[in-house]
């Protein structure tokens, strides 16, 4: 089902700019710029941060390695160190990556420097703690601008400050490296950037095609609308999947299919239905591909469960040429089966009625006849006896019978019968002298179908005169029926199926109905029926002592 229309045009159009999909979409690319954003600035500070420590080490490493050389200590001694310094600074800075080696005296008087100019003048930096034997490791910025420096003292052999080693690299040197570093780093980043966006619109696209480009605040009115239209209806609406599961099932199909959990998610056959009311929910046929649509896969259909008589409606959807699921319409026709079957026993009884009225009439004119030809005593012989037959049956039906509507039917029957030249016999045993538990309703469904029954099938036997016996009387606090008729009878192959919607041996369409009500109401009583051979067909019923139906 589709509440589409149900939407306002204006909201519509008005949404339609910013559908779920385009929504999803440009939050999820915000998310990802956002954490492509994060994850550059972490790592733009993680690099800046080892590079940093990775050259304080390196300054570190390689003031240490120099302090330790023997030849500085001697160098120191001398009258000029820096002729033999100055040359051993300039091959160190040639065979490693610093930027600066500046060897001086405790006091800080440079002997060595990359600028040669600047020998002997005063260090630029922080000295105190290499001064007593420590070590200084800093970012300062000196002669040759901003730099991460190492300063380390030169001991002699008796293990005194003798001359201090300064090696450093300079800030530019490291910005140079990072910029190196961050460019596979950005590299990185514009792929995922890409493939998240490139993931993003194919979810986008995926997600527009199912919600039809439908916004946010638009699928939510769709929702309610469709919640309030499918639970208000009292028709009973389910949707079956392609795999025979219930996807959806009103609060109408609840009620009207006995169901007291919700069946969602459950398969068919774990529901308790009639084997043919479960094969009805299920659409079978294929059609060539085409989009997703539905369509009537079959005509209405009627059922009958063990408390309602059901008329059934499906239809198919598809998708891709392939079936999807079946939608399924349930309308309850119990009370308008029961209505109809009274009216076809009133009406029946009418005709039966208007039959007599003109037996009657040609009685009355035999009678006249009679009387006219000078002969009286036949006349009210004639007269009489007709009247004693009627008369007779009335008396003993009303005498037998305290339940007003079953000695009606009976007297209804009894002159359609005799209207169809069937003989129409009630057993001397027929007694119920107390009021039944069953209601009229259901009396004239079990009893009315099946007396019709009998005497369709007596005028349709092989010959002799159509005969119906009918027995009625109370038994252990219940019901006991019985109805035979001189018919063909019911093969014993067919004794299974005859209680169900369709059976019948007329081949008329509109029968199948009769004997399927008169299972249903049994069972609602908890009573049995029994079908056997005597000549014919013979149908008892046993309902046993209760106050309601269940």
């Amino acid at each position: 089902m589709c509440w589409y229309g149900l939407v306002p045009t204006t909201s519509r159009t008005r949404s339609s700019r910013w559908s779920l999909a385009r929504q999803l979409l440009v939050l999820q690319l915000a998310v990802i710029l956002v954490l492509v954003a994060g994850g550059i600035t972490i790592a733009y500070f993680d690099s800046r941060r080892t590079t940093n420590d990775r050259a304080s080490q390196q300054s570190l490493s390689v003031a240490r390695a120099i302090a330790d050389a023997p030849d500085v200590a001697r160098a120191v001694s001398t009258p000029d160190p820096s002729a033999t310094l100055q040359p051993f600074a300039a091959r160190v800075l040639a065979d490693t990556a610093v930027d600066f080696v500046t060897i001086m005296s405790p006091a800080g008087i440079r002997y060595t420097h990359p600028n040669p100019a600047l020998i002997g003048q005063p260090f630029l930096g922080h000295i105190e703690a290499a001064q007593q034997g420590g070590v200084v490791t800093e970012t300062y910025t000196g002669s040759l601008g901003p730099s991460v420096r190492a300063v380390v003292p030169v001991f002699d052999a008796r293990h005194r400050v003798v001359a201090l080693v300064a090696v450093g690299i300079t800030i530019a040197a490291i910005s140079a490296e990072l910029r190196d570093r961050l460019w596979p780093l950005v590299g990185v980043a514009a792929a995922v950037l890409l493939v998240g966006a490139c993931g993003g619109w194919l979810v986008s696209a995926r997600l527009r095609r199912q919600t039809r480009g439908i916004a946010p605040g638009e699928l939510s009115n769709l929702f309610e609308y469709h919640e309030a239209v499918l639970h208000s209806v009292r028709e009973g609406v389910l949707l079956v999947d392609h795999e025979g599961r219930v996807g959806l099932c009103n609060d109408g199909a609840r009620t009207l299919l006995g169901f007291h959990a919700d069946p969602v998610g459950l398969p068919l056959d774990e529901l308790g239905l009639p084997p043919e009311l479960a094969a009805a929910f299920t659409a079978t046929e294929t059609g060539p591909s085409e989009p997703a649509r539905t369509e009537p896969t079959q005509a209405e259909q009627l059922h009958v469960t063990d408390s309602r008589v059901l008329v059934v409606s499906t239809t198919t959807v598809r998708s891709g040429g392939r079936a999807q699921g079946t939608v399924v319409l349930l309308r309850d026709h119990t009370e308008l089966q029961t209505l109809t079957g009274e009216l076809t026993t009133a009406r029946s009884l009418a005709e039966a009625l208007r039959s007599q009225a003109h037996e009657a009439a040609n009685r009355l004119h035999t009678v006249v006849s009679l009387v006219e030809i000078g002969r009286p005593e036949d006349a009210v012989e004639f007269a009489t006896a007709e009247l004693a037959l009627a008369q007779e049956l009335t008396d003993r039906v009303m005498g037998s019978i305290a339940e007003p509507v079953l000695a009606a039917l009976l007297l209804g029957k009894a002159a359609e019968a005799s209207e169809r030249g069937v003989e129409f016999t009630i057993t001397p045993d027929t007694v119920i002298e107390e009021d039944l538990a069953i209601t009229g309703r259901d009396l004239v469904t079990i009893l009315g179908n099946l007396v019709d029954n009998g005497i369709d099938a007596a005028v349709r036997g092989a010959g002799g005169r159509p005969a119906v016996v009918v027995t009625a009387r109370s038994e252990d606090g219940g019901l006991f029926l019985r109805v035979a008729d001189n018919g063909p009878g019911v093969p014993e192959e067919a004794v299974g199926d005859m209680f169900r919607r369709g059976w019948s041996t007329k081949a008329a369409e509109g029968h199948g109905l009769g004997l399927a009500l008169v299972g249903q109401a049994v069972r609602r009583y908890g009573g049995s029926v029994d079908v056997g051979r005597d000549g014919g067909a013979v149908f008892t019923v046993r309902l046993p002592k209760q106050e309601a139906p269940r």
